[in-house]
């Protein structure tokens, strides 16, 4: 299954063809995949948009297909609606393994992208709560947006009135525990804390739970701002909660924006930062790629053309012009890049009045020591900001060993005790 999966690991074939009809998005997918499994590759070719067709050859399209082996079912599809297209998602099985199919279809009918990834399995449900704990947890749902969000509140055993933490996600879809590989930090953190006393929320995020809501353009507030705030407000109106100590914890992207979280909510007792980057994305993402480019010590001339052509993308996305999404970083819309870079974490970080704790891995590529220097630089520590650094723990808070790689994610972990405490310690001491 590994040369299965490599062979299909970044394959991406976007543009937009596909001869106009009245078809159905479904229809037009189901005809597409009927059309390659007959082995008809020039029929599936000239329902290609013109880019689409050149990205995609008929030879190209052969030897995916043949890779893949026989296909023997097809999973449900559904369609949502993406940068102004029909996008038809639905797991097909084949001999070799199963796939994600992500088909676009533009508004004339034509074949706009065809995306093929090995299904991910299902991640294992989480243990059960202790029988022994000392908390329970319960389902909640965060009103918000364009629909709700569900959520789990970890609630101390006892009458309370308890202080309180919103776990905030850091980027791409995420469900409430954070799952990544086998890892689960949020559910980590959420049962260590509430295990001391301390209440937390967490919740799906709308790119996980609700995709369908980002079909045209949006910013970070859509996606994480908004929904965070609408969490602090549930928590205070919660019975057991003491809303005078309502604390927002983010990770990765969710702790760049957890000073603009608890500045827009007006109900935040302190932010806890972990592992929140300093920079702006669009100078991390370069970074971070270049960084997992060269863990072999040479970066290919594949990887450097990938590089160029993240360079090209970031400086259309900075740049004032008209660009399409597919075009730009990670396919996000250019109003969610230009709104992302006139945030300032560190300045609004400065401007709050609430104490503020940082917590930065030492083996952590995603976030450095220039965003760790760049925070040192503009909170001086004291009563009001406080700083832990962990030599040994990862970006998830996870301690590993020798030089830190995407494969640390791989492997299950826990995220450290040691920060999970002094979380718990700052948040009671906090008058």
């Amino acid at each position: 299954m590994r040369t299965f999966s490599a062979r299909l690991a970044g394959l991406l074939l976007s543009s937009a063809a596909l001869v106009a009809s009245a078809a159905t998005p479904e229809q037009t997918a189901t005809q597409l995949i009927d059309t390659l499994q007959a082995g008809d590759m020039a029929a599936a070719e000239a329902m290609f948009t013109p880019e689409m067709a050149k990205a995609a050859p008929a030879a190209s399209l052969q030897a995916l297909w043949t890779s893949l082996g026989a296909l023997q079912g097809r999973g449900p599809a559904r369609v949502v609606q993406q940068q102004g297209m029909q996008v038809v998602l639905q797991p097909l099985t084949f001999a070799n393994g199963t796939v994600s199919a992500t088909i676009a279809v533009d508004a004339q009918g034509r074949v706009a992208g065809l995306y093929l990834k090995p299904a991910a399995a299902p991640p294992a449900p989480p243990p059960p709560t202790p029988a022994s704990a000392n908390y329970t947890e319960r389902d909640l749902q965060i009103v918000a947006g364009k629909g709700p969000l569900p959520a789990t509140l970890a609630l101390p055993n006892g009458a309370g009135p308890f202080r309180a933490v919103v776990l905030v996600h850091g980027s791409g879809p995420q469900d409430r525990n954070e799952t990544i590989g086998p890892n689960r930090p949020f559910l980590d953190v959420a049962r260590g804390l509430a295990a001391q006393g301390i209440a937390v929320l967490r919740y799906e995020k709308r790119t996980h739970a609700r995709p369908q809501d980002f079909s045209g353009e949006f910013t970070m507030d859509d996606e994480t701002t908004d929904d965070a705030v609408a969490a602090v407000a549930l928590l205070a109106g919660t019975p057991g909660i003491d809303p005078s100590h309502l604390y927002v914890m983010g990770h990765s992207q969710g702790g760049m924006l957890a000073p603009r979280i608890a500045a827009r909510s007006g109900k935040v007792a302190g932010v806890v930062l972990w592992s929140a980057p300093a920079r702006s994305l669009l100078t991390l993402l370069p970074e971070q790629n270049r960084f997992l480019f060269n863990r072999d010590g040479a970066i290919s001339a594949e990887e450097q053309a990938a590089l160029d052509r993240l360079d090209a993308q970031i400086a259309a996305a900075r740049g004032t012009g008209a660009v399409a999404a597919k075009d730009l970083p990670l396919g996000l819309p250019a109003r969610y890049w230009r709104a992302f870079e006139k945030v300032d974490p560190v300045a609004d970080a400065q401007a709050l009045e609430q104490p503020i704790l940082l917590l930065q891995g030492g083996r952590d590529f995603q976030v450095v020591d220039a965003d760790w220097q760049r925070w040192n630089q503009g909170l001086a520590q004291g009563p009001r900001a406080q700083f832990h650094r962990y030599p040994l723990l990862n970006h998830l808070g996870i301690a590993g060993e020798g030089p830190a790689s995407l494969d640390d994610y791989q492997r299950a972990g826990a995220v450290s005790p040691e920060l999970v405490n002094d979380v718990a310690a700052w948040i009671k001491a906090q008058a």
